[in-house]
Formats: structure tokens, C-alpha cells, sequence
């Protein structure tokens, strides 16, 4: 039993430097991939261009939808940056994981209307590794806080 509990110690023992960096590429990730979006949603809005254009013309209050998604991702990757490697910011990177990958699943139907299939694969598949690990770092943080006090 109690070789059980040690390597299940040793599976969650992730250090603070790489807790650093799953935060840090996680919000790389985000930055990157809501820019990539904010500029199809801003090119289909405005300049009736890209993937989008075509759904953005026929209802144009989807475009709002798009943006603030994409807005939003943007802004939380540049909050998550900056962030301290604790329990606490791993499990809000986990939960917005599961969230943008779970809306992605849930509205699949937009990957396929706008051909972007390649991206939806990607981005989704992201998503859920990006919420494993940080799911993985907050039990590590955690693990850690009982000796530091820090969570």
C-alpha cells in the first residue's frame, strides 16, 4: 500500500517551474489562437473576406458572438501569463480548457459550416490536453502547498 501512495506521490510531483510553464504555454495557446480568430471574425465583419464572411452576410449578428469569444481568450491568456504557478490558477486554466473545448464540441456544426475542420481539430484536441495538465499541476500544487502553505 504504501508503494501505492509513493508513486502516486512521484506521478503528481511536478515542480513549480514546470507548473510555471504549462501556465505559461497554456496562455501562449490562447493568445495566439484568439488572434488567429479575432482576425477571421474581424475579416468577415468588416471586409466580407475568410472563412466566416459567408455566415457573417447572411447573419450578421453572429459576428458579436465571435469576437467576444475570441476577445475573451485573448484577454485571459494575457491574465494567465502573469500568473503565479498555485493550485488555485491551474484549476481556472483547467476550467477554461474544458469550457472553450467543450464549446467547441457543443457547437462542432460551426467547424464544418465554415470549413475549418483542420482548426477545430486542433484547437479542441489542445483544449482537452491543456485541461489535463493543468488539472495534473493543480494536484501538484496542491501536494506542494501541504508543505509550504501556499495554495
Amino acid at each position: 500500500m504504501s508503494t501505492t501512495t509513493h508513486e502516486t506521490t512521484t506521478v503528481l510531483a511536478v515542480s513549480a517551474h514546470v507548473r510555471h510553464l504549462i501556465l505559461r504555454t497554456h496562455a501562449l495557446f490562447l493568445i495566439i489562437a484568439s488572434i488567429v480568430g479575432l482576425v477571421m471574425d474581424l475579416s468577415g465583419i468588416f471586409l466580407s473576406k475568410g472563412p466566416e464572411a459567408a455566415i457573417i452576410r447572411v447573419a450578421p449578428y453572429t459576428g458579436v458572438g465571435f469576437v467576444e469569444a475570441h476577445g475573451l481568450a485573448f484577454i485571459i491568456g494575457v491574465a494567465l501569463w502573469g500568473v503565479a504557478p498555485l493550485g488555485r490558477w491551474h484549476l481556472t486554466g483547467a476550467a477554461i480548457a474544458v469550457l472553450l473545448g467543450a464549446s467547441n464540441v457543443v457547437f462542432w456544426q460551426t467547424f464544418i459550416a465554415l470549413d475549418l475542420l483542420p482548426a477545430g481539430y486542433v484547437t479542441t484536441s489542445l483544449h482537452c490536453v491543456f485541461a489535463v495538465l493543468q488539472l495534473v499541476a493543480a494536484a501538484s500544487a496542491r501536494t506542494s502547498a501541504h508543505k509550504t502553505m501556499h495554495w
